[in-house]
């Protein structure tokens, strides 16, 4: 994997690396694709229970009538890390929950794999560095980790509220987000974030989002070119 969960034994002061399971799906409108068709035809009520949606989903899609997809919501847990939350929590026509440090101890980091700046383009980077560079780059995450996590903890051993004392950690913190949105969010989201102009940690979470889009609206992404 290109970014992993490591998790930070209190007990020997270690960390340890474990496979980060990034995106879920928690929930779905029951028979999401009928439903938004079913609102489609509101118009033709003799014809709304016609159980044939798929070329009615696509000729909405072909002509941009978008307002059918926001009949019908999903909700997906992404596992990630503060620095890319934020890149997520932009998308407004979202409605979020995330994990809060506020009120619950932060415990584990997201490493993430070293590449070079594109000079060319500010919004790409380039994965050819050497193996010793992405040692050394791995190696020092760990490092600043565990300092930090070593400091944290101190920090709320001595009663400092962890409100406070989250304030002594890293981007790479882990968080959990739950994100709940429209079809048509959906869509828009994971056409903007499945581009090369995104950050690479950022569009895999949106290619496993497309995948599960792709594996409980069928009919939808078929018609998306999915």
């Amino acid at each position: 994997m290109l970014s992993q969960f490591f998790d930070h034994s209190q007990a020997n002061g270690s960390v340890t690396m474990n496979e980060l399971e990034e995106v879920r799906l928690i929930s779905l409108t029951p028979r999401a694709e009928e439903t938004m068709a079913y609102c489609a035809r509101v118009s033709n009520p003799d014809n709304q229970d016609n159980p044939q949606v798929a070329g009615l989903l696509k000729y909405c899609i072909k002509h941009g009538h978008w307002s059918v997809f926001e009949q019908a919501n999903m909700v997906l847990e992404i596992n990630t890390c503060r620095a890319i939350a934020p890149q997520i929590l932009r998308h407004r026509s979202f409605s979020f929950q995330e994990f809060s440090q506020r009120y619950a101890r932060a415990t584990h980091f997201v490493a993430h794999q070293a590449r070079r700046q594109d000079q060319k383009n500010r919004q790409n980077s380039i994965d050819d560095l050497d193996s010793a560079t992405q040692a050394w780059f791995l190696s020092a995450q760990s490092e600043i980790w565990e300092l930090a996590h070593a400091r944290y903890s101190e920090a709320l051993e001595r009663g400092i509220a962890k409100e406070s004392a989250r304030a002594l950690l890293p981007l790479s913190t882990a968080t959990r987000l739950y994100m709940n949105g429209t079809v048509r969010s959906w869509i828009h989201y994971i056409q903007l974030r499945s581009g090369v102009e995104t950050q690479l940690e950022h569009r895999r979470i949106a290619l496993r989002c497309r995948d599960i889009f792709k594996e409980n609206l069928k009919e939808v992404a078929a018609a998306l070119g999915w």
